[in-house]
């Protein structure tokens, strides 16, 4: 009878044990570019933009994610302007803009890409406030080139956007865009952007 009742609870156990696995996975969003996102903080350490005029807190890469980041994040913003520059270390380096009331900013940045004749956009994540991209440029007459000809110019980028007390604030990587192990932890940084309560 014993035996009995320690065979069912090492079934129930392993039945929960399975399915928190499978919802870890479900959560997680990879393609054939290698890049995942999932909710995973664990090389991170939240970090609050209120003394900065921003009511948010991120997560950043501590320095144990490897990548050049120092422990203190740091913050570039001119008194009144509606933009700020935050890095954390010499590879992460994040641009917030300050948008108002204005919405829908992640529609409008896949406009402007469209309007890039000279690049290839690729999407790895494509969500209403979120893109995640490859961006390769493609030379005039590239088409006519052997493909032994040229090094392939690819870069990763990130634009989310977020509306925090009735302001759109829009989170995205250098215009030159990063690696994609950078683009990877920005992301994860992006997402993990919440209010502070009042």
């Amino acid at each position: 009878m014993k035996s009995k009742l320690i065979y069912s609870f090492l079934f129930v156990q392993s039945i929960f044990l399975f399915s928190s696995c499978g919802d870890n996975i479900k959560n997680d969003i990879q393609d054939d570019s290698g890049i995942v996102l999932n909710e995973d903080y664990y090389e991170f350490q939240g970090f609050s933009l209120k003394k900065y005029d921003i009511p948010v807190m991120i997560m950043l890469p501590d320095e144990t994610a490897n990548i050049g980041a120092s422990t203190k994040p740091e913050i570039t913003h001119a008194e009144d302007d509606f933009k700020w520059e935050l890095e954390v270390g010499s590879n992460f380096h994040m641009l917030i803009d300050d948008w108002g009331d204005y919405t829908d900013m992640v529609v409008t940045r896949k406009k402007e890409l469209k309007e890039l004749d000279f690049y290839k956009i690729k999407y790895i994540i494509d969500e209403k406030d979120f893109i995640l991209y490859e961006q390769e440029l493609m030379p005039k007459g590239s088409d006519k080139a052997s493909s032994t000809v040229g090094v392939p110019h690819k870069s990763y980028h990130v634009y989310g956007e977020k509306v925090i007390d009735g302001v759109t604030y829009v989170f995205r990587s250098r215009d030159e865009g990063s690696e994609k192990i950078i683009i990877e932890l920005m992301a994860k940084s992006i997402k993990s952007v919440k209010a502070l309560k009042k």
